[in-house]
C-alpha cells in the first residue's frame, strides 16, 4: 500500500543513489528534504528541485542533523564520507564521519518520534569473501574493509535501538547499483566509468585478469526496492537488494562492446587485495517479504546509461 504526503528527509540526497530515491518520493506526493554537503553539486536535482526543501549541512553537527530531522515521517540515510577503496587508508575518519555521526542521527531520530529509517548497507562489502553463493543474509558477515565494518555497526545500532526503544528501521545491502547520475571519474561504478572512457576512446584499466565478478542492477530497481520498503509494514528486516546474478569485469565489457559499437582498449593492473573474486546476492528474502525484483536486464540497463553518457557531453 502506497501512503503518500509523508515529510521524509534524504540525507546524501543529492548523490547517485539519493537524487533518485528523492524523484520517486517527489513523483508519490510525499514531501522531500535533501540533506547534503555544504560543497555538493546539486546537478542530479534538476528535475525536481522546485519541489524539495535542501538543507546543506555536515552530518556531524548535531544541529545541522537536528533541524533536518525534526517533523518528519521518514530517514532515508544514502551519505557516506568513504568508499570501500578508501576507507582502509584512514580507519578512523571512517569512524568518526560515518559511524559516530550515524550514531547522532539515529538518536536524534528517536527523540523525534521519526516513523522509520531507510538504511543503504552494502551487500557488496560487509560479508567479505564468500563461503557459498549466492550470499543469503544470514552468510557469516566478515568484512575485510573498514566501510564493510562501519556498515555492519550501524546497522547493529539500528537493531539495538530497536529493541531498546522501539525504533523501526529496514536495513538495505545494496550490490553493485549502476546508472544515469553515477560519477564517470570515480573509482567506484566499473560499469559508467568504463562507459566514460569509451566514450572518450580512452584505455579501461582492469585490476587483475578481469574474472572479479560483482552483482549489478540498474538504478531503477534499486529505487523501486527502497519504495516498497518504505512502503511496508515491516520493521527490523535486512534484505538483500540487488540482481541476483554475477557478470565478470569481461562479462560487462562484452555487453558495452555490443551496445556502442566501440571495442574497448583495455590495459591490465595487479588485483587488489579489497576485490572479493566474487559476490552475488540471494534476493528471495526481499521477493518474499517486498514482492521486490529487479526488472531491468543487464543489456537495458547499459544502453539506458550509455544513452545518458553520451547526453553529457
Amino acid at each position: 500500500m502506497i501512503v503518500r504526503n509523508r515529510q521524509c528527509v534524504v540525507f546524501g540526497g543529492a548523490g547517485f543513489i539519493g537524487s533518485h530515491v528523492v524523484d520517486a518520493l517527489v513523483r508519490e506526493g510525499h514531501a522531500v528534504t535533501v540533506f547534503d554537503r555544504p560543497n555538493v553539486a546539486l546537478d542530479n536535482l534538476n528535475d525536481c528541485l522546485e519541489a524539495i526543501d535542501i538543507i546543506q549541512g555536515d552530518l556531524c553537527n548535531p544541529s545541522d542533523v537536528e533541524g533536518a530531522v525534526r517533523g518528519k515521517d521518514l530517514i532515508f540515510h544514502f551519505a557516506a564520507t568513504t568508499l570501500p577503496a578508501s576507507s582502509n587508508q584512514n580507519p578512523v575518519y571512517d569512524v568518526e564521519t560515518n559511524l559516530v555521526s550515524t550514531l547522532g542521527l539515529i538518536e536524534t531520530a528517536l527523540n523525534h518520534g521519526i516513523k522509520k529509517i531507510i538504511f543503504a548497507s552494502s551487500g557488496g562489502t560487509v560479508y567479505g569473501i564468500p563461503q557459498s553463493l549466492p550470499i543469503a543474509e544470514t552468510h557469516p558477515t566478515d568484512p575485510i574493509c573498514g566501510y564493510g565494518i562501519t556498515k555492519l555497526a550501524i546497522e547493529k545500532y539500528l537493531a539495538l535501538f530497536s529493541h531498546l526503544h522501539q525504533l523501526p528501521y529496514i536495513v538495505l545491502r545494496f550490490g553493485n547499483p549502476y546508472g544515469e547520475r553515477q560519477r564517470l571519474d570515480s573509482t567506484q561504478g566499473a560499469i559508467p566509468v568504463f562507459l566514460g572512457k569509451l566514450r572518450e576512446k580512452g584505455v579501461i584499466e582492469i585490476w587483475g585478469d578481469g574474472s572479479v565478478a560483482r552483482d549489478y542492477f540498474h538504478i531503477s530497481d534499486l529505487v523501486s526496492a527502497v519504495i516498497k520498503a518504505a512502503n511496508t509494514e515491516l520493521s527490523g528486516e535486512v534484505l538483500n537488494i540487488a540482481g541476483g546474478k554475477a557478470y565478470t569485469l569481461l562479462d560487462i565489457l562484452a555487453v558495452m562492446e555490443k551496445v556502442t559499437g566501440i571495442k574497448p582498449r583495455l590495459r591490465y593492473l595487479p588485483g587488489r587485495k579489497l576485490d572479493v573474486p566474487a559476490n552475488y546476492l540471494d534476493i528471495s528474502k526481499a521477493r518474499r517479504l517486498l514482492d521486490w525484483h529487479p526488472a531491468i536486464s543487464l543489456e537495458e540497463g547499459i544502453q539506458r546509461t550509455w544513452q545518458w553518457v553520451i547526453s553529457c557531453q
